[in-house]
């Protein structure tokens, strides 16, 4: 009957919404390979290969890119919690759109932060034409602070929250668009928190290295999920500041 009928118009806009997501995050990937391949005459290699000289807005943008490619499915597991709660009338498929899209802006803001990095430390010298590390320090401090952050208190309490969605939407939840947008965009923080070394070691493997943005992906995706997530943390953090040491003591003795 009529109840029949709007189960399946909740259930094809969900299908819309998550259609629309997967979407945006093959399309990134599709871009990023595209520009890739045909580096160094596509955008991505004028970039990286000039980005001392680059405009701030192009570099931005390429960074802008790599968020939405490495972090929207990192997003999965809450906007999945998110629109499940519609299942109890408490949310709206629209409310998710709200959601990623307060979601994305955190990290499209961030992404201006990897842009700005990349600029300065190309007009020092200290960058590669593919925008990995020239420097063996600034390669250590990189490791090493990634490393000493991935066994901080600050990750931990924002891996909590990545990891618990549920209880974090429960505590904050309130009806309307704007709640929404705004609940996407504290995730978005909370996410970056947690998330901000381990993108900054894109300048230890490259920032046009496939290798290296599929590797962190895997790992970020696999580190907010509560029974992979937990095990993973504190060792990876610990072999980032052992590879740091290492590199350190080998420069320090050659």
């Amino acid at each position: 009957g009529a109840r029949h009928m709007m189960g399946l118009g909740v259930l094809s806009r969900q299908g819309v919404l998550w259609l629309g997501l997967f979407a945006l995050i093959l399309l990134a990937w599709a871009a990023i390979l595209a520009q890739v391949a045909q580096a160094p005459i596509g955008l991505w290699g004028v970039l990286c290969t000039t980005a001392a000289a680059a405009g701030f807005f192009d570099l931005w943008a390429m960074w802008a890119l790599m968020a939405a490619a490495m972090m929207l499915p990192t997003f999965v597991p809450a906007l999945r919690t998110f629109v499940n709660m519609g299942a109890a009338g408490a949310t709206r498929p629209i409310d998710a759109v709200a959601l990623v899209a307060g979601y994305a802006l955190v990290w499209v803001l961030g992404a201006a932060l990897g842009a700005a990095a990349q600029m300065a430390l190309s007009r020092v010298g200290m960058l590669a034409a593919d925008g990995s590390s020239l420097s063996v320090w600034l390669t250590t401090v990189l490791l090493i602070a990634a490393g000493l952050y991935q066994l901080s208190i600050l990750k931990a309490a924002c891996l909590a929250k990545c990891r618990m969605p549920l209880t974090y939407f429960m505590g904050r939840w309130a009806p309307g668009l704007p709640r929404a947008f705004i609940l996407g965009a504290e995730l978005g923080l909370i996410c970056f928190g947690c998330c901000w070394a381990l993108m900054a070691l894109a300048f230890v493997g490259g920032t046009m290295s496939l290798v290296w943005m599929g590797l962190a992906t895997l790992f970020m995706v696999l580190e907010k999920l509560p029974q992979l997530g937990r095990p993973l943390t504190r060792p990876a953090g610990f072999a980032l500041i052992g590879a740091g040491a290492v590199l350190a003591l080998r420069t320090l003795l050659t």
